[in-house]
């Protein structure tokens, strides 16, 4: 792996293999009570310019299971908040901390912070990509259906970090992606364009979901009104109309449908409740996930640092 992770770009084939490998082990040493200190003595620090629920929680988390320490910085702790550049932010964080994880709006902000930092650095999140829960949600499906490989995914609602995530993971790996989205909420276009010319089994944009749900072995949907768009929300859910993930929906895909979201969830919206918890969803097991998988990659990362 390379020194950062920053999108699914950062990743070749075998480095995904290798992370979902370290996630299963990290997993069943946990389950079986086994500790395993292979951060002891490393501290992560964490930036925090969005809430938080579940990267929060399951980074400060692995990091205590792993032996290790977790720092939680708001942008009102640190002097980023009030001026101080990326860069000399990134030096000066490098020289006390093993790894730093950032949660924020701008995708440029962690592309400049890695460019500076000499420690690893990881996204939590930014308005563009969110490569750890991609990564979860992939570990998962192997949990569920024994692989990935030759599987059709469809991602139904908002061309978000979440559709840019996994569209940028089908150029990597080996499934179909069928992405339904209304017009005007496509995936990001640079990102969209590269990814159709390099994905193994391609990638298929829908404007009818019933269409794109069609033989599916997973249906994958995120919220429509992301943190900073709640001025849209009215329009949104005026536009995305059809394009809930209901039972109506989940009986058009395949017989053996697996349901998932990254969370949080606003049932009723994007998806219902029904289906969340019905029988097709592995919602909270995918959310359980991100402790696992988040583990591997602080190990695989930081551990030789």
């Amino acid at each position: 792996m390379k020194k950062d992770l920053i999108s699914g770009y950062d990743l070749e084939r075998g480095d995904f293999d290798v992370i979902f490998e370290t996630a299963a082990r990290l997993k069943k040493s946990l389950k079986a009570g086994e500790s395993i200190a292979s951060l002891k003595g490393k501290t992560l620090g964490m930036i925090f310019d969005k809430s938080s629920t579940r990267t929060r929680i399951s980074f400060e988390v692995g990091m205590y299971q792993l032996g290790g320490n977790a720092l939680f910085l708001s942008g009102r702790d640190i002097q980023i908040g009030r001026g101080e550049t990326i860069a000399d932010t990134a030096r000066i964080m490098s020289r006390y901390l093993d790894g730093v994880m950032i949660r924020t709006y701008s995708h440029e902000s962690v592309e400049e912070f890695a460019k500076y930092a000499t420690i690893p650095v990881i996204n939590g999140l930014t308005d563009l990509l969110h490569p750890c829960q991609v990564l979860t949600d992939l570990f998962t499906i192997i949990e569920k259906k024994g692989g990935y490989e030759g599987l059709k995914i469809c991602y139904a609602g908002d061309g978000n970090n979440m559709a840019n995530s996994w569209v940028i993971a089908a150029s990597r790996l080996p499934f179909h992606l069928d992405l339904a989205c209304p017009e005007g909420y496509d995936p990001d276009p640079d990102i969209l364009k590269r990814a159709m010319s390099e994905a193994p089994l391609g990638i298929t944009l829908h404007r009818d979901p019933e269409l794109a749900v069609r033989d599916a072995d997973v249906l994958y949907t995120d919220t429509w009104v992301s943190m900073g768009q709640e001025d849209e929300r009215d329009e949104k859910i005026q536009r995305f109309e059809g394009f809930q993930v209901d039972q109506r929906l989940v009986d058009k895909a395949g017989k053996d449908v697996i349901v998932m979201h990254c969370l949080p969830a606003h049932r009723g919206e994007e998806i219902t409740a029904e289906v969340i918890d019905g029988p097709r969803s592995v919602i909270f097991d995918e959310a359980e996930n991100r402790l696992h998988v988040q583990k591997a990659i602080m190990e695989l990362l930081m551990k030789e640092r």
